[in-house]
C-alpha cells in the first residue's frame, strides 16, 4: 500500500463495557470487550458481531461505472449482477497489490470497503483515471460504517447487499460471515453483542485468509496470497498489472507463497508483523499477522521463499513453528 490517511475515526462503540481500543492499523476500533477468548467463542457460534468501523468505504456511481472498475481492477464486472458479492485487486503497473477492494453494487451504485485510512489514496487514483466517463467517486466512510456478522448471526440492520467471501463456507470454517454496511449515526444501536477485533482476526487467521498491509508488502503479487480464485479473472480485457499476471500464472512459479504457521505455545510473546522466518539462520520471509486461537493457540500467517521445503523447521520472530501449505510452491 502506499500512504493512508492519519485521521481515525474513533467508533461510538468504544463507549461499551470493557471496551479496549486496537492500536496500529485498526485503532478506532475495540481490540476486545473484555474477554477475548470468550469473544472468538461467541463469534464462531454466531452469537456475535464485529465493529469495522474503521475500513474505508468508498461509492461509485454512475452508467459507466462496471464497465469502468472492470478496466481498472483484475475482476470481471462489467455485467455484475446487483447484490452479488466480488473481491477485485488494484494492482501497480508491476503487478503488486495496491488495494484490496470488497465490493457489491445494488443497482445504482458499487459501494466498495478497503483497508482503514486507504479510501482517500483509492479515491484519489478513481478520480485521476474518470477522464470523460458517466462515473461519480466519493469517500462516504464518515458516512457508513462496515460491520462483520458471522453466518448464523443475528441480522444487522443495514444494507441488504452485505458482502461476503468467495471462498465457500465450509472452506472459511468459523471465519464464514459477511460484512455490511451500517448509517455511521446509527451504529451504536444498530449491534447487540460484540465481539473485538482481536476475535475476528484470530478466526481470519486460522481460516487462512491474506489480509492486505499484513501478509502483503511493497511487492506483492496476488499467486503469492492464493488470491487468483476469488479476486482476479484470467480470462478479461487488460487491466494495470495484467501482464505480471499472466506471466506468473503461465509460468506457475511466483517467487514467494503463503503458509499457515502453528507456533510454539511455551513462549510468552507472538511474533509481531514483519519479524523474520528463518531456516537455518537464513532469512527466508516475513511474517503477516500473528494471534492466539482458542482453540489452536499460538498461530500466524507468514509469506516464505516458494522453494523451501514443506517440512523445514522455521522459526519465526524467534518462535519455533511448524508450516502448513496455504499456496503450492
Amino acid at each position: 500500500m502506499g500512504d493512508v490517511s492519519t485521521d481515525v475515526l474513533t467508533s461510538p462503540l468504544l463507549t461499551r463495557p470493557g471496551a479496549v481500543a486496537a492500536d496500529g492499523p485498526d485503532a478506532g476500533v475495540a481490540a476486545h470487550y473484555g474477554d477475548p477468548y470468550g469473544e472468538q467463542r461467541d463469534l464462531a457460534l454466531g452469537r456475535a458481531a464485529v465493529d469495522l468501523s474503521h475500513r474505508g468505504v468508498v461509492r461509485v456511481s454512475g452508467p459507466d461505472r462496471l464497465t469502468w472498475l472492470h478496466s481498472l481492477t483484475t475482476q470481471h464486472l462489467s455485467d455484475l449482477a446487483p447484490r452479488t458479492p466480488a473481491q477485485a485487486l488494484v494492482l501497480s503497473p508491476h503487478g503488486h497489490i495496491e488495494h484490496d477492494l470488497h465490493l457489491v453494487d445494488d443497482g445504482e451504485a458499487a459501494w466498495i470497503t478497503v483497508e482503514p485510512r486507504t479510501a482517500p489514496e483509492l479515491v484519489a487514483f478513481l478520480d485521476r483515471m474518470r477522464f470523460l466517463l458517466r462515473v461519480e467517486v466519493a469517500d462516504v466512510t464518515a458516512d457508513w460504517a462496515a460491520v462483520w456478522v458471522p453466518a448464523g448471526g443475528a441480522d444487522v440492520p443495514g444494507k441488504e447487499h452485505a458482502w461476503h467471501h468467495a471462498r465457500p463456507a465450509e472452506a472459511l470454517g468459523e471465519y464464514a460471515g459477511r460484512e455490511v454496511l451500517v448509517p455511521r449515526a446509527r451504529l451504536a444501536d444498530a449491534l447487540g453483542p460484540l465481539a473485538g477485533v482481536w476475535a475476528h482476526e484470530a478466526l481470519r487467521i486460522a481460516a487462512r485468509v491474506p489480509r492486505l498491509g499484513f501478509e502483503t508488502d511493497h511487492r506483492t503479487i496476488p499467486h503469492e496470497l492464493g488470491l487468483l480464485e476469488p479476486a482476479v479473472h484470467l480470462n478479461k480485457g487488460c487491466y494495470r498489472g495484467q501482464e505480471t499476471v499472466a506471466r506468473v500464472h503461465n509460468l506457475g512459479r511466483p517467487p514467494r507463497r503463503m503458509v499457515f504457521l502453528h507456533l510454539d505455545g511455551s513462549d510468552l510473546e507472538l511474533p509481531p508483523h514483519g519479524a523474520e522466518i528463518t531456516l537455518d539462520g537464513r532469512a527466508i520471509g516475513f511474517v503477516g499477522s500473528s494471534a492466539r486461537h482458542y482453540e489452536f493457540g499460538p498461530i500466524a500467517l507468514g509469506v516464505i521463499k516458494r522453494n523451501t521445503p514443506y517440512d523445514a523447521p522455521l522459526l519465526a520472530g524467534g518462535v519455533a513453528a511448524a508450516a502448513e501449505v496455504v499456496v503450492e510452491a
